[in-house]
C-alpha cells in the first residue's frame, strides 16, 4: 500500500467535547471503522463505545451538560436536512431528540442543564427559525425571520438566549439578539448600524457560571476578528488587551476566570490563557487594545502582570482546544509534516488511536507575492529534486476559509507522486483581516483567480512550477474557482479538478439550501433577477466554451450547498462541445465521510492527471495498480 493511502487509512480521533457537569464523560469523532463516525469515551472507566453507525457517516453531534445523553444530527445520505436524534451515553436505542419539530437544515444547538434545548433550524419555506424544547413538553417557537439566523448559546442558569442573526441583509456580517426563554427581546448588540462599514459579530459562549450574564462575543471593529466580553443586562462592554497581530478567538476556562485565547497568524495557531483578574464571575480587565504593528508578535508572557500567558503548542496549527476542569488545555494539533494529534498541556497524548499510523509528509514554506489587491500569502509544498515541477494549484473553499500549516493527506499525495502543490489564500480568505476577507463582493470568483494568477506568475518565474504542466483544482468554491478559471484563464492551465463545484451560478442558486442563498445575495448584491450581470459574470456556465484544458468533475448527488443539476448544465455543455471531460457521480452530499471513497476520488483524480499531463507519475510508480 502506498503511503498516501496509508494516510486515508490510518484512523484518526477528532478532538473530544466533554460534559460540563460530567467531565469523565467525552465524545469524539473518528473514522476508525472507514467511516467517520461518533464515539463516547468514558475517561473514569476508559472505556470507549461507537455510537453512531450509518452508512454515510456522522460528525455532528454533542453531549448534555450531565453527561447523559448523546445529541446527534441525523439527515438523509448527506444532505444536511434533518432532526436530531439522542441515545442514552451508556447505549441504547436511538429516540427523536425533538418530537414534533419537522425535518430542517440546523441552526446551531444548545443544551441546558435542567434538559432544555434551543434548537435552530432553517427551511426554503419558513426561513431561520428558533425553538425551545423543554422535557415533556411541545416545541415553542421563539423567533422566525426571513434571513439567515441561529442559536449562538444558552446562559449557564437558562435564562437567556443568544441569537445570531442577519435580518438586515448581510449574510457575511451577523448582529447578536439576547432573549428570554420565552423570545422577549432582552439586548441587541449590532456593528452593521451607523458606519460606514458593515462589521460583523460571533456568539463565543456565555460564561460558565450561574447567575452570571457575560458574553463572550467576537468582533472586527479593529479591522480584525477578537474577543470582548459584553453584558446584555447592562449594556457594558468590556475590551480586553490582546496585543497579537492576526484572527483571535476565545473560550472561557470552566470557572469563568480566564479564557483560552486561539491565535491564528499567517496560516499558523497558537494559544493563550488570558486571565480576568478575579476567579469565577467577572472582574474582566478593562484595557484598550495594544498598537502591536502588523508583522509583529509581542511575548507578553513574560510581562509581569500581563493578562496574557502562552500555552506551550509546537509550531503548526491547532484545529481546536478546550481548558479542563483541572486546569489543563487539550488541543488538537498538526502540521503540513506532521499527522494530527489530541495533545495535552499536561505533556500526554490524550487519545492515541489504535492502528497504523499515517505517514508524515513534507513541510511547508511560505511565499508572500505582491497582487493586485495586496500581498497574497502561499503555501507550498515540493516532492524531493529541482524544479520546475508539474503543479497543483489546489484552492480552498468557503470562500471565508483559509488553507493553513496543517496536516492533508490529498496535498501529501500529490507531492508523493512529484507535484509541487501550491494553497493560495486569496482574498475573501479569513484570517488576514476583516478587509482581505471583504473585499471579493459583487466581483465574485473574478477577485480570487487574479490572486491566484500573481501566484501562478510567481511559481513559474522562481522555477517552481513548469508553465506547461500546471493543474488548476479545488473542492466546493474551490471546485467553482477551478470551473471559472479554466474558462478565463484557458491558456493557462493543463487540466482541471472540480469537486462538488457551483458550475452554473444562476441554477445553483435556485436550488441551494436557503442559508447559502442568502450568502449570494450578500456576496454579489442581490438575487439573479437584482443583479443579472453579476450572476452571468462570475458562472463558470458563463465561459465554458472558451475552456480548453481536459476537465474533470466529482459531484455529490444528494449535494445541498452545489446541488447536482447545475453540474449536469456545465456538463452538458460540454458534451455538446465535444470537449474531453469525465464526470463521477456519487451517492452523498457535499463530500464524503467514507474513507474508501475518499480514496477513490483521489485515485480518480491522480489518474485523470497522469493521462492528460505529459510526464506526470502514476499509481504504477507507487506499486499499485490503478482501479
Amino acid at each position: 500500500m502506498p503511503d498516501w493511502e496509508k494516510r486515508f487509512r490510518a484512523p484518526r480521533i477528532g478532538l473530544p467535547d466533554w460534559a460540563e457537569h460530567a467531565p469523565d464523560r467525552s465524545l469524539f469523532v473518528s473514522n476508525a471503522t472507514g467511516t467517520f463516525e461518533l464515539y463516547t469515551w468514558d475517561r473514569a472507566s476508559g472505556s470507549q463505545r461507537q455510537a453512531t453507525d450509518r452508512p454515510h457517516g456522522t460528525t455532528d453531534g454533542t453531549l448534555s451538560p450531565d453527561g447523559e445523553w448523546i445529541w446527534w444530527f441525523s439527515d438523509t445520505d448527506g444532505d444536511e436536512f434533518g432532526v436530531w436524534m439522542r441515545q442514552p451515553f451508556a447505549g441504547g436505542p436511538d429516540e427523536p431528540a425533538a418530537p414534533g419539530l419537522d425535518p430542517s437544515y440546523p441552526g446551531g444547538l444548545a443544551i441546558g442543564r435542567d434538559g432544555t434545548a434551543v434548537i435552530g433550524r432553517s427551511t426554503d419555506e419558513e426561513g431561520s427559525t428558533v425553538h425551545v424544547v423543554r422535557p415533556g413538553e411541545s416545541p415553542a417557537e421563539i423567533y422566525r425571520h426571513r434571513e439567515s439566523a441561529g442559536v449562538g448559546d444558552l446562559s449557564h442558569d437558562g435564562s437567556l438566549i443568544a441569537i445570531e442573526h442577519t435580518e438586515h441583509g448581510d449574510a457575511m456580517h451577523s448582529a447578536i439578539r439576547v432573549v428570554r426563554a420565552d423570545g422577549e427581546a432582552v439586548a441587541e448588540l449590532d456593528d452593521t448600524k451607523g458606519g460606514t462599514e458593515e462589521l460583523g459579530l460571533s456568539v463565543m459562549g456565555f460564561a460558565p457560571v450561574d447567575g452570571d450574564a457575560r458574553l463572550l462575543v467576537g468582533h472586527q471593529r479593529r479591522g480584525r476578528w477578537e474577543p470582548m466580553i459584553w453584558n446584555p443586562l447592562t449594556g457594558e462592554e468590556t475590551a480586553l488587551s490582546i496585543d497579537l497581530p492576526g484572527d483571535v478567538g476565545a473560550d472561557w476556562y470552566p470557572d469563568g476566570s480566564a479564557l483560552l485565547i486561539e491565535h491564528e497568524y499567517q496560516a499558523r495557531g497558537e494559544l493563550w490563557r488570558y486571565d480576568l483578574g478575579i476567579p469565577g464571575a467577572g472582574g474582566a480587565t478593562s484595557a484598550g487594545a495594544g498598537d502591536t504593528p502588523a508583522g509583529t508578535t509581542t511575548d507578553t508572557s513574560l510581562v509581569p502582570g500581563h493578562p496574557l500567558t502562552r500555552v506551550d503548542t509546537p509550531a503548526g496549527t491547532v484545529s481546536g482546544a478546550t481548558a479542563r476542569p483541572d486546569g489543563t488545555v487539550e488541543f488538537l494539533w498538526s502540521s503540513a509534516a506532521h499527522p494530527p494529534e489530541v495533545r495535552s498541556t499536561s505533556g500526554k497524548v490524550v487519545l492515541d488511536p489504535p492502528g497504523t499510523k499515517a505517514p508524515g509528509s513534507v513541510p511547508v514554506t511560505d511565499a508572500w507575492v505582491e497582487g493586485p489587491g495586496g500581498r497574497v500569502h502561499a503555501l507550498v509544498q515540493q516532492p524531493p529534486g529541482d524544479g520546475p515541477f508539474p503543479t497543483v494549484f489546489d484552492i480552498h473553499g468557503g470562500p471565508t476559509w483559509h488553507d493553513s500549516d496543517a496536516f492533508a493527506s490529498s496535498p501529501a499525495a500529490w507531492v508523493d507522486h512529484g507535484f509541487a502543490v501550491v494553497r493560495v489564500n486569496y482574498r475573501g480568505s479569513t484570517g488576514y483581516g476583516r478587509a482581505w476577507t471583504d473585499a471579493l463582493k459583487h466581483r465574485v470568483g473574478l477577485i480570487e483567480l487574479e490572486d491566484i494568477a500573481a501566484v501562478r506568475e510567481w511559481a513559474v518565474a522562481s522555477g517552481l512550477a513548469d508553465p506547461d504542466r500546471l493543474i488548476l483544482a479545488g473542492g466546493s468554491w474551490g471546485g467553482y474557482l477551478t470551473l471559472l478559471g479554466l474558462g478565463t484563464q484557458p491558456d493557462a492551465w493543463a487540466a482541471g479538478l472540480a469537486a462538488v463545484p457551483v458550475a452554473d451560478y444562476v441554477t445553483a442558486y435556485n436550488d441551494e439550501m436557503e442559508a447559502l442563498k442568502a450568502m449570494d445575495r450578500t456576496l454579489l448584491g442581490g438575487t439573479p433577477e437584482e443583479v443579472p450581470e453579476r450572476f452571468e459574470a462570475s458562472s463558470p456556465l458563463t465561459y465554458v466554451d472558451s475552456v480548453r484544458a481536459p476537465v474533470y468533475i466529482s459531484a455529490g448527488v444528494n449535494d445541498p450547498r452545489c446541488p447536482i443539476r447545475q453540474v449536469e448544465n456545465y456538463v452538458q455543455r460540454l458534451e455538446r462541445r465535444g470537449h474531453p471531460h469525465e464526470v463521477y457521480r456519487y451517492d452523498a452530499g457535499h463530500g464524503s465521510l467514507v474513507v474508501e471513497e475518499r480514496i477513490k476520488q483521489l485515485r480518480l483524480e491522480l489518474d485523470f492527471a497522469r493521462r492528460h499531463v505529459a510526464g506526470v507519475r502514476g499509481d504504477e510508480a507507487e506499486g499499485v495498480t490503478p482501479r
